[in-house]
C-alpha cells in the first residue's frame, strides 16, 4: 500500500515548486518533507523527483501525481454525495469540486466553455484552465498536473483515452490593405509579397502559419517578420489593425466582417481529441461527457 502522507508530500513539492514551499503548505519541517519523499522513493526503488533550481517529476513521479490527482477527486466525490445527502435532511449542500484541464485558447475562447458551463454549475465544478498550444497540451496531461485536454495527439497517452472531438478549421486572413499588398497586378497572391509582409502569431508554440504556406505554396519554414500576440483578443485585433496576416477559426470569422482571407477556401483543419484518464471519478466522467456534446455541436465532423 502507498502511503497517503509520502503521496502528499510529494504532490506539495511539485505543486507548489520546492520543498521549502510544500513544507509551509503541509504545516511541516523541511526534513520531514525530505524525509517523507526519501521514503517514498527507496520503498518505490527509483527517483520521484529531479532536484535543482526547479524541481520536476520524473516518469514515475508523473505517474504517482496523476494517481494522487485521482484520489482526490474519487474522495471530493464521495464527499459530494454524503453531504447531497445531508442537504435532503436539511443540511448544507454539496461542496464545490476542482477538475484541472489542459485546452488550446482558441477552443477555450469558442466552445469549449459555452458547452460545458452549464454542467459545472449544476454539479457544483470548478475549472482550472492551463493554456497552451494544442500540440502541447498533452504536456501537462503526461505531467500529471492535468486530468484531461484537448490536443492534437491521437495516441492515447498511458493509463488515457483519446477520443476525437471534431476538426477546427482556420483561415488565413487579414486587413484589407494589407490583402492587397499581397496581390500580383492580376490579383493573384505572390508568396514573395505575402514574407515581406509581417504575420501575427499568438506565441512562439503556434504554427498553423508554417502549416498554411507549407500546404498551400509549398514553402518550408520561411523566414517572415512576426508580431506575437498570446491572447485571443489581443491576437485578432491586431490582424484586425492591420498589423499582419494570421489564422483565424472559422467560428471566430462570423463577427470579424472587416478580415478578408488572403487565398480564399485555403484552409488549414486541426483535429482535436479530448485525452482523459482512463478511469475517471463521476466528476471527470461529467466533464468528460460535457467536452464531447459540446465539440459535436460545434466543431466540424471528421470525414
Amino acid at each position: 500500500m502507498l502511503d497517503a502522507r509520502q503521496l502528499e508530500a510529494l504532490a506539495a513539492v511539485v505543486e507548489h515548486g520546492g520543498f521549502g514551499p510544500a513544507a509551509k503548505a503541509l504545516s511541516l519541517t523541511l526534513a520531514a518533507v525530505s524525509l517523507r519523499i526519501k521514503s517514498l522513493e527507496d520503498t518505490l526503488g527509483q527517483r520521484l523527483l529531479v532536484r535543482g533550481k526547479q524541481v520536476r517529476a520524473t516518469p514515475a513521479g508523473q505517474a504517482l501525481l496523476g494517481h494522487v490527482k485521482q484520489v482526490r477527486l474519487m474522495e471530493s466525490d464521495l464527499l459530494a454525495d454524503l453531504q447531497g445527502g445531508a442537504a435532503a435532511s436539511g443540511g448544507r449542500g454539496p461542496r464545490w469540486q476542482s477538475l484541472s484541464v489542459a485546452i488550446n485558447a482558441d477552443s477555450v475562447a469558442s466552445w469549449f466553455l459555452p458547452g460545458v458551463a452549464a454542467m459545472l454549475h449544476r454539479h457544483r465544478l470548478l475549472l482550472e484552465i492551463v493554456i497552451d498550444d494544442q500540440d502541447h497540451t498533452h504536456d501537462a496531461l503526461k505531467s500529471g498536473d492535468v486530468m484531461g485536454c484537448v490536443t492534437t495527439l491521437a495516441v492515447a497517452m498511458r493509463g488515457c483515452v483519446a477520443e476525437p472531438l471534431g476538426v477546427m478549421r482556420y483561415r488565413c486572413v487579414a486587413a484589407p490593405e494589407l490583402v492587397q499588398r499581397c496581390r500580383t497586378p492580376s490579383g493573384a497572391v505572390s508568396p514573395h509579397k505575402l514574407l515581406s509582409q509581417p504575420a501575427v502569431i499568438f506565441n512562439r508554440k503556434d504554427a498553423l502559419q508554417d502549416d498554411f504556406l507549407k500546404q498551400h505554396f509549398g514553402l518550408h519554414q520561411p523566414n517572415y517578420p512576426r508580431h506575437f500576440a498570446p491572447a485571443v483578443e489581443a491576437f485578432e485585433t491586431a490582424i484586425e489593425l492591420g498589423l499582419g496576416w494570421g489564422m483565424v477559426p472559422e467560428q471566430h470569422l462570423l463577427n470579424k466582417p472587416g478580415l478578408e482571407e488572403l487565398l480564399p477556401g485555403a484552409t488549414v483543419d486541426v483535429v482535436l481529441y479530448w485525452q482523459h484518464w482512463a478511469h475517471e471519478p463521476p466528476s471527470a466522467q461529467r466533464l468528460t461527457a460535457a467536452v464531447k456534446a459540446a465539440a459535436r455541436g460545434s466543431l466540424l465532423a471528421l470525414s
